[in-house]
């Protein structure tokens, strides 16, 4: 395993006075990581340098062909003062297979969660103490070659920086109303909807502006070749509970493979909940929510944990969902995973890693 070399700010920035006020993605802290790939070389010179600018060309073929990836995770403060990951191994996992599918080489994954630990350990300060505040960590990687083709990238940076922030939706735990996508899709089977990728994104900022003209936070997106089937909201994996068993559509290819998603399963396996992947039409949810079946509604998310749902748009019809309130199962999932993350609970899955 290669060593990381460090280069620490001259002068450190001022932190945040008010951690309640943090918003998502707005601060950033000192220092970030770096790392180059290049053709007959491989990754090297890994560092950790002042937070700055990346010098990049105008024809670097990120900016031209989309050939970058990403991934989402946290640090979190616990009562003791110690920070903790959750489950980064998965992450890293997740960054090499959309990374597969870009034609992006591997990164070694064991050495880029002790990137990632470096990094917040040089920043520790930076972690929120706040309630329900953390450091939230971006790795990502991108095409630097100053070249106008289309072919996949000899010169890559991978890249992680970090940014203290408050909950993902203003309002918490208050359910938010979800906007039933039929006109725009997000991904295919047989696409890249499975990846962390800027382009998925992208795809989504048409009908993510509808719905909020519409007054709702996110979107839901169904299969994009029927448009019949629930495929996941703009910002998470999705959760319903119909009658007694929770149901969350399955992996196809089309969707993320969220980590959280993952956890919730599992918690679920653990507690004797009956939980289902698999297809689930649109017109079954509906039907659901008219004859009293569909109980809750959440998606789950590094960035929101989870999220409730309160009411659900398709065409002219809303389905409120348990009267606008939060779930029972929902709170749950909710306190069982933050008791974990911010090491409040036992954490009987060794989910949760010490800086």
């Amino acid at each position: 395993m290669q060593t990381i070399s460090v280069e620490r700010v001259a002068v450190l920035k001022p932190k945040p006075q008010d951690e309640n006020e943090l918003g998502f993605g707005r601060i950033f802290t000192d220092h970030m990581f770096l790392m180059d790939y290049d053709a007959g070389v491989g990754w090297h010179d890994a560092r950790i340098v002042p937070f700055a600018p990346i010098p990049l060309s105008p024809a670097a073929m990120c900016l031209h062909y989309g050939q970058e990836i990403f991934e989402g995770m946290k640090a979190y403060r616990a009562p003791d003062g110690g920070i903790r990951l959750f489950r980064p191994e998965l992450n890293m996992e997740r960054l090499n297979l959309s990374g597969n599918r870009l034609c992006i080489p591997p990164v070694d994954e064991a050495f880029a969660v002790e990137a990632v630990r470096q990094l917040v350990r040089m920043d520790a300060d930076w972690v929120p103490r706040a309630e329900g505040a953390s450091l939230y960590i971006r790795p990502f990687i991108f095409a630097a070659d100053e070249q106008l083709g289309v072919h996949p990238a000899k010169h890559l940076i991978f890249s992680i920086i970090l940014s203290p922030v408050g909950a993902y939706f203003p309002g918490g735990l208050d359910p938010v109303k979800i906007y039933v996508e039929q006109e725009y899709v997000r991904a295919v089977r047989g696409g890249m909807g499975y990846t962390k990728t800027a382009g998925n994104y992208a795809a989504s900022l048409k009908a993510q502006e509808k719905a909020n003209a519409a007054g709702y936070s996110q979107v839901l997106w169904l299969d994009g070749i029927e448009h019949k089937y629930i495929e996941e909201v703009g910002a998470m994996n999705v959760f319903f509970v119909l009658g007694d068993t929770v149901v969350t559509p399955a992996l196809q290819g089309s969707i993320l493979g969220g980590i959280t998603r993952r956890s919730c399963l599992e918690l679920l396996q653990s507690w004797g909940v009956r939980a289902e992947e698999r297809p689930l039409a649109l017109a079954e949810l509906m039907e659901g929510a008219r004859g009293g079946r569909l109980k809750e509604a959440f998606g789950s998310g590094t960035a929101a944990v989870i999220s409730p749902i309160g009411a659900l748009r398709c065409g002219e019809e809303e389905a409120v969902i348990n009267g606008s309130t939060i779930g029972s199962l929902t709170r749950r999932l909710y306190d069982a995973l933050t008791g974990i993350q911010w090491g409040r609970a036992p954490d009987p899955f060794g989910w949760s890693v010490a800086i």
